[in-house]
């Protein structure tokens, strides 16, 4: 006998076996469920004998592999109850019909009856001869098969005429409106067959008669109990070798091929042929799918009732002698094996010897109903009963064996067939996880874990932290099936892991097997690696974790713990991460390792996160004094002037802690805070200390007193805040605001001015990078100066004024003058002041914000400001001292520049282009009179002529239309105005002649120029020569033809 190799699932074990003290040859093979804890095993020998066997199933017995001697099975369990002769012949089929308590026996050709107790003689059923083959009809119950009831016909044997003619009637024919409630009786349970005999097949019923039921296991004299109807005959159907009979299929196989016939209409079609005329068909129904097996050759097709393939083929490894099914296996026979075969994936599962090579046919049986988890294994000398291993318990064996994958496998195929819930699915998972982390493959470990979805992430917490700790009560106990040791720190788990490895290399080498990897066995792992891999992959897990719905007391665990892990790796941006976003990690956990370990900045977004703002400050504090570009200063970097990254990582520590400070209506926490980051930033201070995000704000009070006075920018911005944002109407801020502004302001013109200096040196240059680049504001200082002066009326000019009296802030003067009223001062400084510092930069901003300045003002202040130069350029600006006056509003304000321009005094010369120009725009609305006698005796007459004699002519004109307006003007002012009025006529007459006398003096100049042409001249613009042609002379004495 060859030796069979051990399989690594054991699916069947046997239960029991039976061989008869006399030798038998076992020709068939049939079961029975009794109860649920006895079964009836039926055999059918060469000599014609029926033996009855009682399994009980209450009895001990003993597991064995799938490999195990049968002669090892234990004994006398499969007991003997007693045995019948049925013919001489071979019994070549058993049917049982349990729920009416008789067996069907074929044998030398004709069909017996008998009880399933083998207590009553055999009857022998003569209506039918030459029987090659029975089949039972099974029906589904989602389809409408056809129903014989209603074509009930043929004969009854044993059945008195007049029985038989009420059958006939009662067969769908309704008398007085209502079946026969006996021939009801007659028909109850499902016990039609297809017999197979001489060249047709016949379709018969067996009926229950006499009044028996069920329960009834006599059978009298006269027939048995039970009658059988024939229902139909299909002629023509010969050579019937195997037969299967689902709804209204018959499928048959011949020699030739499987053929299906309907039991309807008779009609036969063929489903495929067989190749070899000499290969024998075989059938196997497959109750459990109402599917059947087909055999060819060693191979089976799995086709539905119609013949249409449904599923993979099963390859047997030789054509078997007989097949049967359990569970979702199908279970065959032959050469002296028995096989299980998965019916969906076609794998051998299990294989074991019941017998030796060549001693015979072997034969399976199974229960009818499919339900039974027994199956029977007859050797031409012997009977096996199998049971099947329960599910849990095949998979305990293959984990058991490390045959994980095989296991989880195994799961997902009874989750799908709906022999497992998805519970006990996810319990495999997570068995296998932890038997896979002792293995040291964490990988896979955690990949199980995650597919576990009852798996608990307190079921971790062991691995990480020594019991007890604060979540050792979390920890569920025994709730796996002991197969792996009890849950230990990763560090013990990887040096018994290796441990274990070193012993297996040591049994190796003595030649022992061992259940370790051979790729541990060949390159052991270091122990460095293996605890990164585990914690990496427990980090995973409990990342995943994270995202459900947790308890409050887990959750606080997991965070702790992925802190814990986070550490073991220094992944410090995952640290700063998980405590900066909202998190459950217990502080007085961590507080003390995060410390030790120098992970402050991890400590303190704790400390934030949780609340804890004085404490999270501090070490923010203290990180910022000693930080470099994220890490401890180095003590070589400290003599460098300015280090940029030092101060890019202060900042960073700065702006963390302003995220704190801007929510916290602490003040005395901000203000004590507020001054080292000032120091590292001061818009970061500015942010702090003008937060909208706080509950209740600042006393402003208390923050101006609490602002560096070096920190000028900070007080200002503040203060702009304060006045702009949150409308503050207090005088005290706003004088505070424009002092501070004027200062500032005078002080960087004075630098302008000061430092021109091309030598200045790198440490000059660099603190001047490094202020502009800490600069609070965009605008330079005297812009913002001159917008605030414009727009405030709440902070007194006179102080102002003192501040800047000495400077050459001329512009500011102009606008606090004006505050102040003084239009006098006004004029004079735009109209003399010869320092003006233009700044065109206002323009834009005057236009960018009008709402914080009168319109009037406005527009004179951009009249100015356009006519006056960049930086350092001198010049009289009448333009805008003309729109001064217009904005007064007053006629003797023109007046009183006029005679400014005239007389400037201080020994400066007359303006006499500002007046003239004054004049132009103006001298509508001044007086003549004074105007001639202001004007100066050295006044050129050219330049004011025009001008004076429009505004004359205007003057008389304006004169003309009030006499004829106001006839009833008295004697004296008439004469008063008939005066002016010849004055103004002799002016008038006076300066036109002088004008006249200009216009004549010129004429006669340009007819006294004279140029002397020859042949040689030319043309100054084409360049031809003149010769006698017409030319033209223009005033600058160029000569050119007439034609150009």
């Amino acid at each position: 006998m060859a030796k069979l190799q051990p399989s690594s699932r054991t699916v069947l074990e046997p239960l029991a076996d039976f061989e008869p003290a006399k030798p038998v040859r076992i020709r068939s093979l049939a079961t029975s469920n009794s109860s649920d804890y006895e079964t009836l095993v039926y055999v059918g020998t060469q000599s014609g004998s029926l033996i009855l066997l009682s399994l009980n199933r209450n009895l001990p017995h003993l597991s064995h592999s799938s490999n195990a001697s049968t002669t090892d099975a234990p004994k006398n369990v499969l007991s003997f109850l007693r045995s019948v002769s049925v013919c001489d012949l071979p019994v070549d089929s058993i049917h049982v019909m349990a729920d009416i308590g008789r067996v069907l026996v074929l044998s030398d050709g004709f069909m017996f009856l008998i009880d399933s107790l083998l207590i009553q003689p055999v009857k022998k059923l003569s209506f039918l001869k030459s029987v090659t083959l029975i089949t039972r009809r099974i029906r589904s119950d989602d389809t409408e098969s056809f129903d014989f009831s209603e074509n009930l016909s043929g004969l009854v044997e044993s059945v008195s005429a007049s029985q038989r003619f009420l059958m006939k009637l009662g067969s769908g024919i309704r008398a007085n409106g209502a079946k026969s409630r006996e021939f009801d009786h007659l028909r109850e349970g499902n016990r039609v067959f297809a017999i197979a005999a001489a060249k047709k097949l016949v379709l018969v019923e067996l009926l229950l008669v006499n009044g028996l039921n069920r329960s009834d296991r006599e059978i009298d004299s006269s027939g048995g109990g039970v009658s059988f109807v024939i229902l139909k005959e299909i002629q023509g159907v010969d050579g019937v070798k195997t037969m299967v009979w689902i709804d209204d299929s018959i499928i048959i196989g011949t020699s030739s091929g499987y053929s299906l016939i309907s039991c309807v209409s008779g009609h036969s079609s063929l489903i495929f042929s067989l190749p070899d005329p000499t290969a024998v068909p075989h059938l196997k129904l497959l109750r459990k799918d109402l599917k059947v097996l087909l055999l060819v050759d060693n191979v089976g097709i799995i086709v539905n009732a119609y013949g249409q393939p449904v599923s993979g083929s099963l390859v047997f490894r030789n054509f078997p002698d007989s097949v049967g099914e359990i569970s979702s296996y199908v279970v065959v026979a032959g050469d002296g094996k028995m096989e299980l075969y998965h019916k969906k994936s076609g794998i051998c599962v299990q294989m074991a010897l019941v017998a030796a090579e060549g001693s015979g046919v072997s034969v399976v049986a199974d229960a009818e109903d499919g339900s039974s988890d027994l199956v029977a294994v007859a050797t031409p000398s012997k009977v096996i009963c199998y049971r099947k291993v329960p599910s849990e318990e095949q998979i305990r064996d293959l984990l058991r064996k490390k045959n994980f994958k095989e296991a989880i496998t195994l799961v997902e195929e009874l989750e799908s067939e709906g022999e497992m819930t998805k519970e006990m699915l996810s319990f495999v998972h997570a068995q296998v996880g932890f038997l896979l982390l002792f293995d040291l493959h964490f990988e896979e470990a955690v990949d199980h874990f995650l597919q576990s979805e009852t798996m608990q992430p307190s079921e971790i917490f062991p691995f990480i932290m020594r019991d007890p700790n604060r979540w050792s009560l979390l920890v569920p106990r025994n709730r796996y099936w002991g197969l792996h040791p009890p849950p230990a720190p990763l560090e013990d788990v990887v040096d018994d892991g290796l441990m274990a490895i070193q012993r297996a290399i040591f049994l190796r080498k003595a030649g022992v097997e061992t259940t370790v990897d051979d790729d541990f066995l060949l390159n052991p792992p270091r122990r460095a690696d293996l605890l990164e891999s585990a914690i990496k992959n427990i980090l995973r897990y409990l990342q995943v974790s994270r995202r459900k719905e947790l308890m409050s007391s887990v959750r606080e665990g997991v965070d702790t713990l992925l802190m814990y892990l986070y550490r073991a790796l220094n992944n410090v941006d995952d640290m700063e991460n998980l405590a900066s976003s909202e998190n459950s990690c217990i502080v007085e956990e961590l507080e003390t390792l995060l410390d030790e370990s120098g992970h402050l900045r991890t400590l303190a977004f704790l400390y934030a996160s949780k609340g804890m703002n004085s404490k999270a400050l501090a070490i923010w504090r203290i990180l910022a004094r000693n930080y470099s570009s994220g890490l401890w200063k180095d003590p070589a970097m400290e003599s460098e002037l300015l280090d940029t990254n030092t101060l890019s990582g202060k900042e960073a520590v700065a702006a963390e802690a302003t995220k704190i400070l801007e929510g916290s209506s602490d003040q005395d926490l901000v203000l004590q805070h507020l001054g080292w980051i000032a120091d590292v930033c001061q818009v970061l201070a500015v942010r702090v200390l003008t937060s909208e995000r706080r509950d209740d704000q600042l006393s402003p009070d208390e923050v101006i007193a609490a602002i560096d006075p070096k920190k000028v920018e900070i007080l200002q911005r503040y203060l702009q805040w304060l006045i702009e944002d949150q409308d503050s109407h207090d005088t005290r801020f706003h004088t505070l605001y424009a002092l501070s502004l004027a200062k500032s302001a005078f002080e960087a013109f004075e630098t302008e001015n000061s430092s021109q200096n091309p030598d200045a040196g790198r440490l000059e240059e660099t603190c001047s990078a490094g202020s502009e680049r800490n600069s609070i504001f965009q605008s330079p200082v005297r812009e913002r100066l001159q917008i605030f002066l414009q727009s405030s009326d709440l902070y007194d000019p006179e102080e102002v004024l003192d501040l800047i009296e000495g400077s050459e802030l001329w512009l500011e003067k102009a606008i606090l003058y004006r505050k102040l009223g003084q239009e006098t001062l006004v004029l004079q400084i735009l109209a003399f002041c010869t320092t003006l510092t233009s700044t065109p930069f206002m323009r834009g901003n005057i236009a960018r914000h009008p709402s914080h300045i009168p319109e009037a003002e406005a527009q004179a202040l951009l009249v100015l400001l356009f006519n006056i130069n960049n930086f350092q350029e001198k010049l009289e600006d009448s333009e805008a001292a003309e729109q001064y006056c217009a904005e007064i509003g007053r006629p003797d304000a023109y007046m009183q520049l006029l005679d400014m321009y005239l007389d400037p005094q201080d020994g400066k010369e007359p303006m006499f282009k500002a007046a003239v120009r004054l004049l132009h725009n103006h001298g509508e609305a001044l007086d003549p009179l004074q105007v001639l006698e202001t004007l100066s005796p050295d006044m050129p007459l050219q330049l004011a002529a025009d001008t004076i004699l429009r505004m004359l002519r205007a003057r008389l004109h304006h004169h003309r239309q009030g006499l004829f307006a106001s006839p009833s003007l008295e004697h004296s002012t008439v004469a008063e105005a008939h005066l002016s009025w010849a004055i103004s006529s002799f002016i008038v007459h006076n300066l036109s002649r002088a004008v006249d006398v200009d216009a004549r003096l010129a004429r006669l100049e340009e007819r006294s120029r004279h140029v002397q042409i020859n042949d040689e001249s030319l043309c100054d613009s084409c360049h031809a020569r003149l010769g006698t042609k017409l030319f033209a002379m223009y005033p600058d004495d160029s000569v050119v033809c007439y034609k150009c």
